[in-house]
């Protein structure tokens, strides 16, 4: 089942390491290296993390500005409808993949949605953060001052949306990084 999953993640990826599914398996290594030092449920996990973005590069987001994580749980929980699984776990696999947007303003309810948005929020920190960071504004045709207004409004208010605290550590140690960066961009601009 988890192969089967994995392969329509990849199918429903974009094609780069922003948002793709370089980004899907990064998020699916920090969920379960957090996850394990809890007593999380691994399976949804695994799932969640490997479909939280799958409707990312759908038309409905950029068509009608509809919140990727929406888009992502619809397709999942259809997806999801050919397996047998247990209700109670389709619902909160949904959950996780509806609460882990930034943006969505869902607040977890469950630890297993609280691993997952963490873990999404810190691959947009450190050096891969700063990578994804660059990489998706020159993608977007942005510049130097698009980078810093990201930054600024998105990338350094990440540290404190950290749900747990073996999280909040490794923003900590991320976040370093960022702020020499932005420090030094902002001076040399």
């Amino acid at each position: 089942m988890l192969e089967t999953i994995r392969k329509f993640a990849r199918e429903n990826s974009e094609s780069d390491d922003i948002h793709g599914f370089p980004h899907v398996e990064r998020v699916y290594d920090l969920s379960l290296k957090i996850g394990k030092k809890f007593d999380a449920d691994i399976k949804i996990l695994k799932i969640a993390a490997l479909l939280h973005d799958v409707g990312r590069n759908k038309e409905g987001v950029k068509a009608f500005k509809r919140n990727h994580a929406e888009i992502s749980a619809e397709l999942a929980n259809n997806f999801l409808a050919t397996f047998d699984l247990p209700k109670e776990d389709i619902e909160n696999i949904i959950h996780c993949i509806r609460a882990h947007s930034f943006s969505n303003e869902i607040k977890p309810k469950t630890l297993e949605a609280k691993i997952l948005s963490d873990a999404d929020k810190l691959d947009a920190l450190g050096a891969i953060g700063l990578y994804r960071t660059i990489g998706f504004t020159v993608k977007s045709r942005g510049g130097v001052d698009q980078v810093i207004e990201h930054l600024e409004n998105k990338i350094m208010k990440l540290r404190n949306k950290m749900y747990l605290d073996v999280s909040k550590k490794i923003a900590n140690e991320r976040e370093r990084l960022i702020s020499i960066f932005y420090k030094s961009i902002i001076r040399e601009k």
